[in-house]
């Protein structure tokens, strides 16, 4: 058992009597009451456990604080215990109806109610649509609809010739209008092929470009290859050259002196 602070329990106590203020409302409902009662079990014992741990814990380390609420606390365990089997004779006791938060009154408020609950319930598809007509958030997540927004005239009173001429106007008219449609995937058919012969053209020249490219690196490769030999000769020449450099040096020095 984890809660084994005074705080806790009194917590895990309003939430039984909350169970069984629901359970008892059920009751005067006439609905199923036995809905809860494995959870209002399992919490029963934990409440008593948790009463019991903090029995031991005041026992090795007396804290006033913690012993002041333990009488408090045996006392709604027991009449908790005695709401959830209650006998013929048993009252409901006062310690069901008051929570020990005060935070939670409307909760018990609510669960004392002998009102069932008004359940709010929508239909997600209705053949009436006027009252979502009016609701700008709708038509702003929903612009397009089944159904024309001209409502077909009442042919009631029109003859079979007339009737004839207005299905035939309506189909003259969708005609047209799936001409344009279809004029216009031609004209987006004709920008796409543009499109992708930009594009061939666009991947020739980068071809071309990497070609070009290759051909320099090598290039560029060749004449770092050059450099490097006539760099190794040349340091390989070097004693060489200075030995031939001596030698005319001392021939100038012996023709000038003589």
């Amino acid at each position: 058992m984890s809660t084994t602070n005074p705080p806790q329990l009194f917590l895990l106590a309003d939430h039984i009597k909350l169970s069984l203020l629901e359970r008892q409302r059920a009751i005067s409902l006439n609905l199923s009451p036995n809905s809860q009662d494995a959870q209002i079990s399992r919490s029963l014992e934990q409440l008593r456990s948790g009463i019991e741990a903090l029995e031991s814990q005041v026992e090795d380390n007396p804290d006033e604080s913690i012993t002041s609420q333990l009488p408090r606390l045996r006392t709604q365990l027991t009449d908790l215990t005695s709401q959830f089997r209650p006998s013929a004779e048993t009252p409901i006791s006062p310690t069901l109806t008051q929570p020990n938060d005060p935070s939670l009154s409307s909760d018990f408020a609510a669960a004392q109610s002998k009102k069932p609950r008004q359940v709010s319930k929508s239909v997600r598809f209705r053949d009436d649509d006027a009252a979502d007509d009016h609701d700008p958030n709708r038509a702003s997540l929903f612009p397009y609809r089944d159904d024309p927004s001209d409502a077909p005239p009442d042919q009631a009173e029109l003859s079979n010739q007339q009737i004839h001429e207005y299905h035939s106007r309506v189909i003259s008219e969708q005609d047209d209008q799936l001409d344009q449609l279809g004029a216009s995937i031609g004209r987006q058919r004709e920008l796409s092929m543009q499109i992708g012969d930009e594009l061939d053209g666009q991947v020739v020249l980068l071809d071309d470009v990497e070609e070009g490219v290759d051909r320099h690196a090598a290039q560029f490769r060749r004449a770092r290859g050059r450099l490097d030999r006539f760099s190794r000769k040349a340091k390989e020449n070097w004693s060489l050259t200075v030995i031939v450099v001596l030698i005319v040096i001392l021939v100038l020095l012996i023709v000038i002196t003589k």
